[in-house]
């Protein structure tokens, strides 16, 4: 054991969170089930590419009319 070796330090937070978890066990899985639901989605490679493809290129300043 070494003289500098501090005791575990736990955060207000960490704390928290374990007590939370431990509580509700089931709050991992719901947290899995939210994140599907919005983020982890298939991505449509082919139709990505022809929507990058298709923008059109934006003038150097987009509120300047072609008033020439």
């Amino acid at each position: 054991m070494s003289i500098f070796r501090r005791p575990d330090y736990k955060s207000e937070a960490t704390l928290f969170i374990q007590d939370l978890k431990a509580a509700k066990p089931e709050l991992e899985a719901q947290q899995l089930a939210g994140r599907a639901l919005l983020w982890d989605k298939k991505v449509d490679r082919a139709a990505w590419s022809e929507y990058r493809e298709a923008e059109v290129a934006q003038k150097p300043y987009v509120y300047q009319t072609n008033a020439d």
